[in-house]
């Protein structure tokens, strides 16, 4: 897609300020369109105020997304910038425990899962009236692919994972009568700092060097390659445009052709 495909269009994206909310924020503000992003990161947040775009088409605050009352004070806010939205990316997601599910400690299961599908109602719950003010609009959800094939040592991962599958498609239902059109993503093996930490705490876990555990992950796709944080910013700025005005309840992976998560 060339030019400002996204142009004039009115953003949220959660987790936005380092990662891969970054790189889709900094896609769809190249391609036109005005963020209003938050992250729970200070240190994130005020890296991106360099950004020439900031507090001109890129606005931000700190928002703890897995805390209700802070994703309600946060759309007060949007509110007084944005009067309608054209998109809601909803990027919240923790890692999670590395374990097997007798050796999980139960905090870390409901937490895992509280951040990564709570944050995804809270945001969707209170975005969906500003959505159906535009002609067509869309929710992009970021599950995983782990929530399609499973991830070994990561089952509250993978579990969070799997339920924004099913919320997609429920959305997609609820909403096709408005021209709100929803649709997750779900990345492969990206390569930047979660990664590195994932692949940490699995070397840890099974007692295997890092470069092998490295190795086995970029193997588990059939282009044996990386997939980078702009591929996901890249499919997110055309699930937004009108050019995927037909596109629905579709579970897109970004991966490479992942064959397996092991």
């Amino acid at each position: 897609m060339l030019g400002n495909t996204l142009k004039n269009k009115k953003i949220i994206i959660s987790a936005g300020a380092s990662g891969i909310g970054w790189a889709i924020t900094k896609v769809c503000v190249a391609k036109g369109a005005s963020v209003y992003l938050c992250d729970i990161d200070p240190k994130a947040i005020n890296k991106l105020k360099k950004h020439p775009s900031y507090n001109k088409r890129i606005f931000v605050s700190e928002v703890d997304a897995s805390d209700e009352t802070e994703v309600i004070d946060f759309f007060q806010l949007v509110k007084k910038k944005f009067k309608k939205l054209d998109a809601l990316i909803n990027n919240v997601g923790i890692a999670g425990p590395t374990s097997t599910i007798e050796k999980l400690d139960s905090s870390e299961w409901e937490k895992t899962l509280h951040v990564n599908v709570n944050s995804h109602f809270y945001f969707s719950k209170l975005a969906i009236p500003l959505l159906k003010k535009t002609r067509s609009a869309s929710i992009i959800n970021i599950s995983s692919g782990a929530g399609i094939m499973g991830f070994p040592l990561r089952s509250p991962y993978a579990a969070s994972k799997w339920a924004i599958v099913g919320m997609t498609k429920t959305l997609a239902m609820e909403l096709g009568k408005y021209k709100i059109r929803v649709n997750a993503i779900c990345p492969g093996t990206i390569k930047g700092d979660r990664m590195k930490r994932v692949i940490r705490d699995k070397a840890k876990f099974t007692k295997v060097s890092t470069k092998k555990i490295e190795n086995e992950f970029v193997s588990m796709a059939s282009m044996n390659s990386w997939v980078y944080e702009d591929d996901i910013g890249k499919m997110c700025a055309f699930l937004i445009s009108d050019e995927a005005e037909r596109i629905s309840g579709q579970i897109i992976g970004v991966d490479g052709n992942a064959i397996r998560l092991d």
